[in-house]
C-alpha cells in the first residue's frame, strides 16, 4: 500500500461518511453529488489538520510496512470528517438563509 492509495481510500471513506449521514438524516442531505463533495473536503480537511498528530499517510507507511493501527485511526478520522463536514455545511446554509431575509 502506498501513501497515494491510503489518501484515496481516506477520501472514499469520507464520501461514505457524508453519504451515510445524508441517507440516515434526510435534513442534512445535499443529494449524491453534494454529499460526495462535502465528504471529499471534510476528509481532506480533517486528515490535513489532524494528521500532524502522526496518522497521516506518510507516517502510516514510514518503514515500508503498513502500520494498521494508524491506518484504522486515519479511516475513523476520515469518516467523521465527512460526517462533520456535511453537518457544518448544512448549518452554514441555514444561517446564511436567515441573514438574507
Amino acid at each position: 500500500m502506498t501513501e497515494t492509495l491510503i489518501s484515496l481510500v481516506s477520501i472514499l471513506i469520507g464520501i461514505v461518511g457524508a453519504s451515510l449521514t445524508g441517507y440516515l438524516y434526510k435534513r442534512y442531505s445535499f443529494g449524491l453529488v453534494g454529499n460526495s463533495i462535502a465528504g471529499v473536503f471534510g476528509s481532506i480537511f480533517f486528515i490535513k489538520s489532524l494528521g500532524k498528530l502522526g496518522f497521516d499517510p506518510i507516517s502510516i507507511m514510514q518503514k515500508g510496512n503498513v502500520n494498521y493501527s494508524l491506518f484504522i485511526l486515519n479511516m475513523i478520522v476520515s469518516f467523521f470528517g465527512g460526517v462533520i463536514a456535511i453537518i457544518l455545511i448544512k448549518k452554514i446554509k441555514r444561517y446564511l438563509g436567515k441573514t438574507q431575509k
